[in-house]
């Protein structure tokens, strides 16, 4: 098999060593007081083919929080829980791909998205954080997240990248972080606990083990063995322990110490050498030695710790099962869950004290964002001709709608408008136009002017992933000179 290239050549974008010196803008986390049924074992979050929900270990009760259309229109990557700036608890992340049959030259249909959500499990609120039209792939696969960052493989063959979102920062958007032929292919297996927002990668060449440190965009060596086929993995919250999915016959836990793990490099490094070696202390004993988790099972889909690591959650065979970590194996799981046909993921969150399972509230189906971006990027009835398609042009601006813009009145183009104002990548997909670059569009308040001309007069519209509103009340400013 071909060996990573040396460390010279994992030079990875300068843009994600920015983020490590840039500050947090992410809300402190407060300690609401406990309330009658407080959440003290967290919330496990799983995605089935009907939705995402949530299910409360201490009694059982589940919700949905995020119905899915059936069919499988969608592919689901998640969930995962983690930060979001001004909350005080974890909410849920999860990614979908839209699988349903895309448009031909001679037949209707959808252009391909991949998208990122985010859910608010007590608020029963949905938003798109980013999208992208995915022509190639199925989607993101391997979706992970700690206190810091989201990350995710998309791609397909040997042209996986791993995608990251900062997850500290409220306006920060999903940035490649790795992708062939400049970085090797990775596939994004598991997130290591703490705010340093290591993520625990697997060569898709080689399958060797490594930490990706997204801030500084190096790879650093891995503290334990995982087989090349091996994989995901789940970090026990306090940092001692991991649990790794076998190829086959279940999943093993083993004893690990993140404390030890290389020390950064210095902000101006900008690659690692995957020969390179833990240093530190010496690693701290496991509360438990390696064992497997019912090594009768099959490969395990999904695995994730509970807050006080004495129970590790897997998704196999469309359910749920909990398993004791001081067990031995082939214990029976000391509970099961079902609560919807088509279990694939599970997470599992920290203690959310300040609310109980019954404030838990179902937000939109997320079909409502993707058809109202399909709608959004119709080509005009008088371009959507087989004739007028090879001469229509796309010009794509994105500007911050929460403050007046220039860009949110221009109706026409101009070399004096181009220069000023250089336009995103888009072109025409057959009845529909898309963005060109990965992860293209982006949430918030973020807004997008676009003008269809080439074969048609100049036709303007404004869009956006959340809302095509302007954002906070924002007029727009005086037309483009």
């Amino acid at each position: 098999m071909a060996r990573l290239p040396r460390a010279h050549s994992l030079v990875l974008m300068a843009a994600v060593v920015l983020a490590a010196c840039s500050g947090s803008t992410s809300a402190p986390q407060h300690s609401p007081s406990p309330i009658a049924g407080a959440l003290s074992d967290g919330l496990i979050a799983y995605v089935s083919s009907s939705g995402v929900g949530v299910i409360d270990p201490s009694t059982g009760k589940s919700a949905v929080v995020a119905p899915l259309p059936q069919a499988g229109a969608f592919r689901v990557a998640g969930p995962v829980w983690g930060p979001a700036p001004d909350v005080a608890y974890p909410v849920i992340y999860f990614a979908i791909h839209d699988d349903r049959p895309p448009e031909r030259r001679t037949s209707p249909g959808v252009v391909p998205y991949d998208w990122l959500f985010r859910v608010d499990p007590f608020k029963g609120t949905i938003e798109p954080m980013a999208a992208g039209a995915d022509f190639e792939s199925e989607g993101a696969i391997g979706l992970v997240a700690n206190a810091h960052y989201l990350a995710m493989t998309v791609g397909c063959c040997t042209d996986y990248q791993v995608d990251v979102l900062d997850l500290t920062q409220g306006s920060a958007q999903v940035k490649i972080l790795t992708r062939p032929p400049s970085q090797p292919a990775l596939f994004t297996e598991g997130a290591a606990p703490g705010v340093d927002g290591l993520i625990a990668v697997r060569g898709a060449a080689t399958g060797a083990w490594y930490f990706l440190n997204p801030s500084l965009g190096v790879l650093n060596a891995f503290p334990l063995k995982p087989g090349q086929d091996d994989g995901p993995i789940a970090f026990s919250p306090d940092g001692t322990m991991a649990a790794i999915s076998l190829i086959d016959h279940g999943a093993l836990i083993e004893p690990v110490n993140l404390a030890p793990i290389l020390p950064s490099p210095s902000a101006g490094a900008s690659s690692a050498s995957p020969s390179a070696r833990p240093t530190g202390a010496t690693p701290t004993a496991s509360p438990v030695q390696p064992r497997r988790i019912n090594s009768k099972l099959h490969h395990v889909d999904s695995l994730a710790w509970s807050p006080d690591t004495k129970t590790l959650a897997i998704a196999i065979d469309g359910g749920i099962q909990l398993y004791a970590v001081a067990g031995k194996d082939g214990d029976a799981p000391v509970k099961t869950y079902k609560p919807a046909p088509g279990i694939t993921g599970v997470d599992w969150s920290g203690p959310i004290d300040g609310h109980s399972v019954t404030e838990v509230k179902a937000a939109d189906n997320p079909q409502k964002f993707v058809d109202a971006l399909l709608t959004a990027t119709a080509l005009p009835a008088a371009a959507d001709t087989p004739a007028n398609r090879a001469l229509t042009r796309i010009y794509l601006w994105a500007y911050d709608s929460s403050k007046p813009s220039p860009i949110a009145s221009i109706t026409d183009v101009t070399p004096a408008i181009l220069q000023k104002y250089p336009p995103l990548a888009a072109q025409v997909n057959y009845d529909h136009w898309a963005p060109l670059e990965s992860w293209a569009l982006t949430g918030g308040c973020t807004r997008y002017r676009v003008v269809v001309t080439g074969s048609i007069p100049p036709t303007a519209s404004t869009f956006g992933l959340q809302s095509s509103t302007q954002c906070l009340g924002a007029s727009p400013s005086p037309t483009p000179s």
